[in-house]
């Protein structure tokens, strides 16, 4: 197959390269500067999104986004809806146009889609929750399912990807290591993850699988509070986890930011397991092992 990949050069993008390249693929990707690049085919422009050049792609998996990492300012909550949403809506408006669109889209979203849900169990089916990030990954999906009269659309709610070379590890790994980790809040959230290769996978495998259609929760089944998390990775480091940040001072993060790490979110990931999926890291002390301790 011959699979496109915007935001191609990120952490997750990187490993969606590497995985889809060992089971065959021909890889094409976008991004905001194309110079050639090892491993891909081609390296196509992503912006302006409506002169892109989606040709001749089979699939396209659409991970461009800004970082959630910052502090959200305005400008930065700006950043975050525009290049999500309306992005996504300038893409989907471009690939209507083509005489042979791809066969199916799978984009990037998020576990936030469910906003603060306590101690529920969140199958796909779930309602949305409230607040600002929950809207911009409902609005993010609503905006790619507008393909869903032309083509194949999965949606992916991923939770806190874990890998050694990206995302939050790297900090994380460094504070801990200092023996300045510890639980946020009081710890009792329930906390959604997935190891990054398990996501490459599961990216991959929504690609191939035609049973698997709109949402589709990217997280390991073996969801675990931040408590539980916070003891799993003090463990694979070696270090005491022992500096709590209080829920107060989450709180006053501008831009509401502290809600990605109160919200609690106990994500059952019910379309991946129905369609067959297999975990390489279902529990999180495995994946904490192979991304905090590599050796």
């Amino acid at each position: 197959m011959r699979i496109g990949i915007t935001g191609a050069t990120g952490f997750i993008g990187r490993h969606l390269l590497t995985a889809a390249r060992n089971a065959g693929n021909d890889v094409i990707g976008y991004s905001r500067r194309p110079a050639p690049r090892a491993g891909f085919v081609e390296m196509r422009a992503w912006q302006p999104v409506r002169e892109a050049d989606f040709s001749g792609l089979d699939g396209l998996i659409h991970l461009a986004g800004e970082n959630l990492l910052g502090l959200w300012t305005k400008k930065k909550r700006d950043s975050i809806y525009r290049s999500r949403v309306d992005d996504t809506r300038a893409l989907i408006a471009r690939l209507r146009e083509l005489p042979q669109p791809p066969r199916v889209l799978v984009s990037a979203g998020g576990s936030s889609y469910y906003g603060d849900a306590g101690e529920g169990e969140l199958t796909e089916a779930a309602a949305p929750g409230s607040g600002f990030i929950s809207e911009v990954a409902r609005a993010w999906e609503e905006a790619a399912m507008k393909g869903s009269d032309f083509m194949r659309v999965v949606t992916m709610r991923t939770g806190v990807v874990l890998g050694a070379d990206g995302g939050a590890v790297p900090a994380l790994r460094l504070l801990f290591k200092l023996a300045l980790g510890g639980r946020l809040g009081n710890g009792r959230q329930w906390m959604p993850w997935v190891h990054v290769t398990d996501l490459a996978r599961l990216f991959l495998f929504a690609v191939e699988n035609e049973a698997l259609r709109g949402p589709v929760n990217g997280a390991a089944p073996g969801c675990v509070r931040n408590s539980d998390f916070t003891r799993s990775v003090a463990a694979a480091v070696n270090r005491p986890a022992i500096f709590p940040a209080p829920a107060f001072l989450l709180r006053l993060l501008p831009g509401g930011m502290g809600d990605i790490f109160l919200h609690s979110q106990r994500l059952v990931p019910e379309a991946a397991q129905a369609a067959g999926f297999a975990w390489l890291f279902p529990e999180i002390s495995t994946a904490t092992k192979d991304v905090f301790d590599p050796a």
